[in-house]
């Protein structure tokens, strides 16, 4: 017996309210990972569908019944919203285990957590931050009017579906704009609940929207919308340079938040238990699938054979199993074509120098299950160095001078993160100034904070997240300036 309902017919969300589908919809099913079993059916969103969410945006948007509401007020909305995500925490941890598979013990710290953060955060800085002013001699006195951007398509991945939806729906309605969610097809199910709970929180019906479907059909419809004025997109990045130059022909703004091959630095100065520990959550957790996972393991000479025995140990050690139980540290990958991929790296062909140490198989039950796995690599050529797993698979190989463990982590088209455990306070320096990559993490596994700017650089995307940028990204400047006496000004046509 199941402890909460599922949606069985995952619908558009328009104007407050789920909305039948369409006669020519297409139904797709959402699949629970860890039984390979249906779960319920989502209607895909054609493009009149995804026009009637956008037009239902804009009419809300031009009301300005929510942007013109008073900063208190969208602040204390945003409190019921991250309050209401705590009264339903189990609820939409549940959901987001059906249909992604992330254990339930890791749930409420990924998932529900990390939302009620993000909504009293906005509204903590709603109340607190101020406009820049400025004073030019006796003439004038200027000052910053912010308004909003207008409608938000808000594109979110599969592999942290409310948390990633949670991170731009937060700051968009925080400034006063009116928004289109577009979630994965994979994982629909919190999203979906999510809605109601904004409305049931006092956002007005039709600022906040959703539409479901794949990214070439609903997608496609919604970042070239001509009523569509910005995009924030997570995820691949064969997606994102087509979102990219579709937002660039309308001169909308766009933000992409894409893959990553991070580099992990193990120094022969580090505290090898803790930079274990630290490289085990940075490419296990969530079955690998995050985008800043330390996939590429640098490892030095003098340290490899006691980190490596310990670091397969342990990775042979992970509970891997069903993901409602709550002792499993690991559940599946999401969906069928993407567990095939994650496997393709770790069969016979792997490439020259491969030696998998650990791992590698598939287990024997159903839903998409793969045993962590550990990779030995003696080239950067290896495609298992190179490519985007996205997968609990880790990538190992050693060097002897910290400047090689420089070069070979910039050898990369991907640039997010950066990890390195050292207790050298030189190595600390060098690659902070020098390592190409949008985050660097000393002695530490993934940290984020909203007052910090998160992004990457190269194929890692454009732009940041964190409160500075994504109060310019959301809200537009206007710079007002009064004069406070006479100005001089040239007569043109008065004669003389």
């Amino acid at each position: 017996m199941s402890p909460f309902e599922i949606r069985q017919r995952i619908t558009s969300f328009i104007d407050g309210r789920f909305v039948d589908p369409r006669a020519s919809a297409q139904p797709i099913e959402v699949i629970d990972p860890s039984t390979a079993l249906p779960l319920a059916t989502l209607y895909e969103a054609d493009v009149p569908e995804v026009d009637a969410a956008v037009q239902a945006a804009r009419r809300s948007f031009e009301r300005g019944g929510w942007r013109n509401t008073t900063t208190r007020q969208r602040a204390g909305v945003l409190r019921a919203i991250a309050a209401l995500v705590q009264q339903h925490a189990e609820e939409l941890c549940w959901l987001e285990t059906m249909d992604l598979g992330v254990p339930r013990s890791l749930a409420p710290a990924v998932v529900t957590a990390l939302v009620v953060r993000n909504f009293n955060f906005y509204a903590d800085h709603l109340s607190q931050a101020v406009e820049r002013a400025a004073r030019s001699d006796a003439l004038y006195q200027q000052y910053v009017h912010r308004d909003p951007v207008g409608v938000c398509a808000l594109l979110s991945p599969w592999n942290a579906p409310l948390m990633l939806a949670s991170s731009k729906i937060a700051p968009a309605l925080a400034f006063g704009n009116s928004i289109v969610v577009k979630p994965s097809e994979y994982t629909p199910l919190a999203v979906a609940r999510f809605m109601e709970l904004l409305v049931e929180a006092g956002v007005p019906a039709g600022v906040a929207n959703l539409v479901n479907g794949r990214g070439p059909v609903t997608g496609s419809a919604l970042v070239s919308h001509d009523q569509v004025d910005l995009v924030s997109f997570t995820g691949g990045g064969v997606a994102g340079r087509q979102i990219a130059a579709a937002a660039g022909a309308g001169l909308k703004k766009c933000d992409l938040e894409l893959g990553g091959k991070s580099a992990n630095i193990v120094s022969d100065a580090a505290d090898l238990e803790a930079a274990v520990d630290g490289s085990l959550a940075s490419i296990y957790t969530n079955s690998g699938q995050m985008c800043f996972a330390g996939s590429r393991i640098l490892v030095h000479k003098a340290v490899a054979d006691a980190f490596i025995q310990r670091f397969v140990a342990r990775a042979r050690a992970i509970r891997v199993g069903d993901p409602h139980e709550l002792d499993t540290e690991m559940g599946p990958l999401a969906y069928p074509a993407h567990c095939e991929r994650v496997m393709s790296f770790c069969a016979g062909d792997a490439g020259a120098g491969v030696q998998c140490v650990a791992g590698g198989r598939r287990l024997e039950r159903p839903g998409w299950f793969m045993e962590p796995t550990v990779l030995l690599t003696q080239s950067t050529d290896a495609r298992c160095w190179r490519e985007e797993i996205f997968g609990p698979v880790a990538s190992i190989m050693t060097y002897e001078r910290f400047d090689e463990a420089i070069a070979i982590a910039n050898d990369s088209r991907y640039g997010l993160a950066a990890y390195l455990w050292t207790n050298r306070l030189g190595e600390c320096t060098q690659a902070a100034a020098q390592l190409r990559a949008g985050s660097i993490m000393v002695n530490s596994p993934m940290w984020s904070d909203l007052r910090m700017p998160f992004g990457g650089i190269k194929d890692s995307g454009v732009g940041r997240e964190g409160i500075q940028s994504l109060r310019n990204f959301y809200s537009e400047e206007k710079t007002v300036a009064i004069a406070g006496a006479k100005v001089p000004i040239r007569r043109f046509g008065g004669g003389g």
